[in-house]
């Protein structure tokens, strides 16, 4: 084989890496977006939202809350503490019907409890523990972020209009989704929570009733 044939190979082959190469860098920028976006759900849009349109900046931002909460260690609820909290939320969807602002007021203190005894941030760094929960509750997340503006948002002489009673039960209802998962025993709690549980893992029948005790009262709160 002549010299100037082995140059040409080694040209080629080297042609070929060099594509190869940037082919596969291209390819594990579209990913890694997708697998945020797949992770996040509705938090994605929103960051991008935010972000004015910028995905690259939304996806810096969601992407330093994964390195920052991804592996938080997360604390299982003992059974009392679960039922003096379905207590309480019972209570304030009881309360919702009479006094639809300290229910939501109560709703939203719950939930940042609930969050810090799980061991989330302290509710006291609202932002830290939102972000938080992100990571590991996307998909309900926004329900305690309604919560927390209706229950911080300035009173006015509009607070007991129809529309704002309409937007505290809808923040109400959007919370319970979030609440419910962090109440229930998490997937990888130990056996210590299968003793009392049903076959696939959960406490008996608490997250049905719990949820039919909303539904039930629910007629009465539209």
């Amino acid at each position: 084989m002549s010299t100037g044939v082995i140059i040409a190979l080694i040209v080629i082959v080297a042609a070929v890496l060099v594509v190869a190469a940037v082919l596969a860098r291209r390819a594990r920028g579209p990913q890694h977006g997708g697998s945020l976006k797949r992770r996040f759900g509705p938090e994605y849009d929103r960051a991008v939202a935010r972000h004015d349109g910028d995905t690259k900046a939304a996806e810096r931002e969601l992407a330093e809350r994964v390195q920052r909460h991804g592996s938080l260690p997360t604390r299982s609820l003992e059974p009392a503490e679960r039922e003096r909290y379905e207590a309480r939320w019972t209570a304030a969807q009881e309360r919702f019907v009479d006094s639809p602002r300290e229910a939501v007021g109560e709703a939203d203190r719950l939930l940042a409890e609930l969050a810090g005894a799980r061991g989330f941030p302290d509710g006291g760094q609202y932002e830290e523990q939102l972000a938080a929960l992100s990571v590991h509750h996307a998909h309900h997340v926004d329900g305690y972020r309604r919560v927390h503006r209706v229950t911080h948002a300035r009173v006015d002489g509009a607070q007991d209009s129809g529309a704002g009673t309409e937007e505290m039960r809808e923040a109400m209802v959007a919370a319970r989704a979030l609440f419910e998962e962090l109440v229930q025993p998490s997937r990888h709690d130990g056996s210590r929570h299968r003793a009392g549980a049903d076959g696939d893992g959960r406490a008996p029948a608490t997250r049905a009733q719990h949820t039919w005790s909303f539904n039930k009262r629910q007629p009465k709160e539209s």
